[in-house]
C-alpha cells in the first residue's frame, strides 16, 4: 500500500504546475484554467482539483507527460468509466478528459479541456505563464452554478483596473457594475457586445432584473450542455464498464481501451446534434419565461461557441 500523501496547497499547485510545464518545455500548449486559476489571480482561496486547457494538437503530448507522472510513489490514472479519452477527435467536440492519482491522503484530479466551454477568444494566444487569461476564466465561469458567478464578477473588476475593457463582459452584480460605470467608460464595440451595459449607464432601474435574466439565460445554456454529453457519453460509459481490462492500472491499456470504445459509441460533438441556433433558442424562451421583455437585453452568444465549430 502507497504511504499516505498529504501535502499543503502550495505544494499541490507546483504538483500541477510541474505537469504543465513539461508539456510547455516538450513544445505543446498547455494551460491551467478555473478553479486553480482564480487562486492564482485572487479571487478563490483554495481548490483540490486542476482544470487545464491542451491544445488539440498536443493531447498525446500531455498523455505522455501524465504516463511518466507520479505523485509520490503512484501512477496516473483515468477516472472512472465516464471519462472520454484524451484524444483531439473527442476534444474538438468538447469533451472533457478526467486523471487521478489514487493516492492515500491527498488524491489529486486534472481535468482536461481541448475548448474553453463558452470562450468567445483563442485562449492560446493569452496565457501567461502556467495559466490562461482572466478573460477565458471568467467565460468559463458562467456555468449552471450558482457559486462561480462570483468569480466571473471579481475577475472582470480586476481586468478593468488594468485597463482591460472586456472586464464589463463579465461584472454581474448590478451594485458592482454601477460602481464601476461612475470610475469607467465603456467602449462602443464593449457596449454593443452586451447590451445590458446600457441600463448600467443609463442608471435604469430594470437592471437588476435584466442582469438576473441574462444570468439565467447562460445558466439554462449550460445545462442544456451538460444534459446533451451526459446523453451522448451513455453508450460509451456502458461500453467501457463492459470491456474486460477496464480497470487495468497502467494507463496506457486504459486509454486504449477508452479508444476502442470511444471509436465505436461515443459521438465526437454531441453539440452539434442539437445545434446552436437551437440551443439558443430554447435558452431565451426559458428567460422569456423569467425575465419577459427584458430578453430583448440579452448578449448574442454565437461567438461564444464558435470553438466548437458548429
Amino acid at each position: 500500500m502507497s504511504k499516505p500523501q498529504r501535502i499543503s496547497q502550495a505544494d499541490l499547485d507546483r504538483f500541477y504546475e510541474s505537469i504543465v510545464q513539461e508539456v510547455q518545455d516538450r513544445g505543446g500548449i498547455c494551460a491551467i484554467t478555473s478553479g486553480m486559476a482564480c487562486v492564482k489571480y485572487g479571487v478563490a482561496q483554495s481548490t483540490k482539483d486542476c482544470d487545464v486547457l491542451c491544445g488539440l494538437q498536443d493531447s498525446q503530448t500531455l498523455l505522455g507527460v501524465l504516463k511518466e507522472t507520479l505523485f509520490g510513489d503512484v501512477s496516473c490514472s483515468y477516472r472512472g468509466n465516464l471519462t472520454p479519452p484524451l484524444d483531439d477527435r473527442w476534444l474538438r467536440g468538447g469533451w472533457t478528459a478526467h486523471f487521478q492519482w489514487k493516492a492515500e491522503g491527498t488524491q489529486p484530479q486534472l481535468d482536461i479541456f481541448g475548448v474553453a466551454p463558452r470562450a468567445s477568444t483563442v485562449w492560446q494566444r493569452e496565457i501567461l505563464g502556467y495559466y490562461v487569461h482572466r478573460q477565458t476564466v471568467a467565460e468559463m465561469k458562467r456555468t449552471d452554478r450558482a457559486k462561480d458567478w462570483p468569480f466571473a464578477t471579481a475577475l472582470g473588476v480586476q481586468m478593468l483596473v488594468d485597463g482591460d475593457a472586456r472586464g464589463w463582459l463579465h461584472i454581474f452584480d448590478a451594485n458592482i457594475l454601477l460602481e464601476m460605470t461612475e470610475k469607467r467608460e465603456c467602449p462602443d464595440p464593449i457596449m454593443s457586445r452586451r447590451p445590458v451595459l446600457s441600463l448600467a449607464f443609463e442608471k435604469d432601474s430594470r437592471l437588476k432584473p435584466a442582469i438576473a435574466t441574462e444570468q439565467y439565460f447562460w445558466q439554462e445554456l449550460d445545462r442544456i450542455r451538460i444534459q446533451t454529453y451526459e446523453q451522448a457519453v451513455r453508450p460509451y460509459r456502458a461500453a467501457v464498464m463492459r470491456h474486460h481490462v477496464r480497470d487495468e492500472p497502467d494507463l496506457s491499456v486504459q486509454h486504449s481501451v477508452r479508444i476502442e470504445c470511444a471509436e465505436e459509441f461515443l459521438v465526437k460533438n454531441p453539440l452539434q446534434q442539437v445545434g446552436i441556433e437551437r440551443m439558443i433558442e430554447i435558452a431565451v424562451d426559458e428567460a422569456r419565461a423569467l425575465g419577459g421583455h427584458l430578453v430583448d437585453y440579452l448578449p448574442d452568444v454565437r461567438e461564444n461557441f464558435e470553438g466548437l465549430v458548429i
